[in-house]
């Protein structure tokens, strides 16, 4: 690498080599980091570009980040300071937390460490796979409501982390995997209970019999969600005549206005007419855009009285919604804010033990440098949008608030590179919504993670995640198990992931059975079987070592989780079930029905099923006064 491209590189974060899996450096081809400085509007195209690039003058931070207490002090020509409520102060001053201006430049000052996490048991929820006597073939927002109320009063339960349920582009087919919405900013309707919306209670008959008789069946195999989106929206528009029509303004209008224009030309923009790709220049219905709008009221009132359910039953935490790492590069927040996005760059990691050519998530990354210029608004929005209807909020992949694997345009996901984040600026935004809605925060914090995302995170008050198949002391020989009496008391514990086996799945190796049934490893699969005989052994051990009988070994695993300090431990219904599918098996698309698999009893059953009566009671006395330690 040359000295002069490498400076170039560091000034504007792009990685020039990095720590692989294997703990060994890395170093990026040039060309790779030129094609990555081109997303960011700089010329490193030959030498002489990279010489003037690097002469420029750099301008200053458009951001600055403090913590409660400290003191502004700033050098430069402005000495005073915008507050966000309106007023001014002069410099030097120690700020009131907030988003505040200084001259061109925004401030932001974020608590020092959010409040302690009350410990508690909960559900890890794939919403869409509840399924009861009101909901229309999947799972939905008044089924939320219910698992927290039960939950609470029958099973002593304390939080319920749920999938996304961001916005999908109102088209079909429908997108599946909730990690790839059309916006982070608002919710998904396909998660509406048509009972529960204010125009169907208030119909007359014959338009609530229309409706009813428009609902699809709620038995088949697996979640059809394009049948159900069918149904939903065609009850929804016989519903919206009723409906008194108002015009939305600001980022609802706009998200409105890109739901009206993929009605009629499909859910990604890049493919609209001309003139329809530009926000400035688009020509949507506007009896549409309000019907969108209508759609979003109504998740939010639906959004709004699960978490009332979870805190009328006396939940500690609540409801806890996830945040996917992107968005669809063709929906709606890349549309209405494409300005803050590398659009032609995707997402994905770099090679490791379990995907040797790398991974693209086909997800356009933030720009770190527009981000900074916009005050981190864009960013702000996103985590609003969330905490508006929870009590916490799980950030999925929390190390890109560090570094992203960005893949240039036309290159396989190997032929990428880092490219770093102001994470300080990052983690004050999130501390600063949290602390302003009284909820809690989450990273998902596994795989290959640098060590100080976890420690930042523990900082701030914020918890790390922990999962029984992966906390080994990885510096020692043959990886040994960590009793979870040793796991931090910062953390949200759990066996599994949506991404990993279930436990009666990984007893069963079913997680080997379906990979190589698939075709999905190298070669045989005889040393996956015994790489997972392996594992079970040494879990098997593990419960002897802790004195848990093995007779029910779903039980017994979730005893030895309820031991962990941590703050939280999760189970999922899956686990209490003995569901041997796990919800999503990475590397696949249509080979495995990610995402459509739905519990195998109805939700009104879910309560008194031994299996799920044995775990809650399991876990439930592991978070009892004087056990464990916060």
């Amino acid at each position: 690498m040359d000295d002069e491209l490498a400076a170039l590189a560091e000034a504007h974060g792009v990685a020039t080599h990095y720590e692989d899996a294997d703990q060994r450096r890395a170093d990026v081809d040039p060309d790779v980091v030129v094609a990555v400085l081109a997303q960011l509007d700089v010329d490193a195209s030959t030498p002489e570009a990279v010489r003037r690039a690097l002469a420029a003058p750099k301008p200053p931070p458009r951001t600055i980040v403090l913590r409660e207490g400290d003191v502004l002090d700033d050098p430069g020509p402005d000495r005073v300071v915008e507050l966000e409520d309106g007023g001014r102060v002069g410099l030097p001053a120690a700020l009131p937390l907030g988003y505040h201006r200084l001259g061109g430049r925004t401030v932001i000052v974020a608590p020092r460490r959010l409040a302690p996490v009350p410990r508690s048991w909960g559900w890890m929820l794939q919403l869409y796979a509840m399924r009861s006597a009101e909901s229309w073939g999947m799972g939905d927002y008044g089924d939320l409501a219910t698992l927290a109320r039960r939950s609470a009063a029958e099973l002593g339960a304390g939080v319920l982390l749920v999938n996304p349920v961001q916005a999908i582009s109102p088209t079909t087919p429908v997108e599946r995997s909730p990690y790839s919405p059309s916006s982070r900013r608002f919710a998904n309707p396909l998660y509406l209970r048509i009972s529960d919306i204010p125009a169907y209670r208030d119909a007359d008959e014959a338009t609530r019999a229309a409706v009813d008789a428009l609902r699809p069946p709620g038995d088949t195999e697996l979640i059809d969600y394009d049948a159900v989106w069918r149904a939903k929206a065609q009850a929804l528009e016989l519903l919206w005549r009723h409906v008194g029509h108002r015009e939305p303004e600001g980022e609802l209008r706009d998200f409105a206005r890109f739901c009206a224009l993929a009605e009629r030309h499909g859910p990604d923009w890049r493919e609209w007419p001309p003139e329809q790709r530009d926000p400035a220049t688009a020509t949507p219905d506007p009896e549409r855009v309000a019907f969108h709008a209508w759609l979003q009221e109504l998740c939010e009132q639906q959004l709004a009285a699960a978490r009332r359910a979870a805190r009328d039953a006396g939940m500690p935490v609540g409801i806890v919604h996830d945040l996917p790492v992107g968005v669809h590069p063709g929906g709606a927040d890349t549309w209405a804010v494409r300005d803050a996005f590398a659009a032609d760059v995707t997402v994905g990691a770099p090679p490791d033990a379990f995907s040797r050519l790398g991974q693209d998530w086909r997800l356009p990354p933030w720009r770190p440098d527009r981000l900074a210029e916009q005050g981190y608004e864009p960013f702000r929005a996103v985590v609003r949008s969330v905490l508006r209807h929870a009590d916490g909020i799980r950030i999925d992949h929390v190390a890109g608030l560090w570094r992203l694997w960005w893949i240039p345009p036309g290159e396989p996901p190997k032929r990428g590179t880092y490219v770093h984040y102001d994470s300080e600026a990052m983690l004050a935004v999130l501390a600063l919504e949290a602390h302003r809605a009284g909820a809690v925060v989450v990273g998902e914090d596994l795989g290959t993670v640098e060590p100080k995302v976890t420690e930042a995170l523990h900082e701030h008050g914020m918890l790390s995640s922990a999962v029984l198949w992966f906390q080994r002391e990885y510096d020692l020989p043959d990886h040994p198990l960590i009793p979870p009496e040793k796991w931090t008391a910062s953390a949200m514990a759990s066996i599994s992931t949506h991404d990993l086996p279930t436990v009666a799945g990984f007893l069963a190796a079913e997680h080997v059975r379906v990979r190589a049934e698939l075709g999905l490893f190298d070669g045989p699969a005889d040393g996956e079987y015994g790489a997972a005989e392996r594992e079970r052994g040494e879990l098997l051990e593990l419960l002897k070592q802790e004195g848990l009988a093995a007779d029910d070994v779903v039980t017994a695993f979730h005893a030895l989780l309820a031991k962990a300090r941590s703050a939280l431990v999760l189970t999922s219904p899956q686990d209490a079930l003995g569901e041997l599918r796990q919800p999503n098996l990475p590397g696949t698309t249509d080979q495995y029905p990610n995402w459509r698999i739905p519990l195998p009893v109805p939700l009104a059953d879910l309560f008194a099923e031994p299996g799920v009566r044995a775990v809650a009671a399991a876990l439930a006395a592991g978070r009892a006064p004087g056990t464990g330690s916060s």
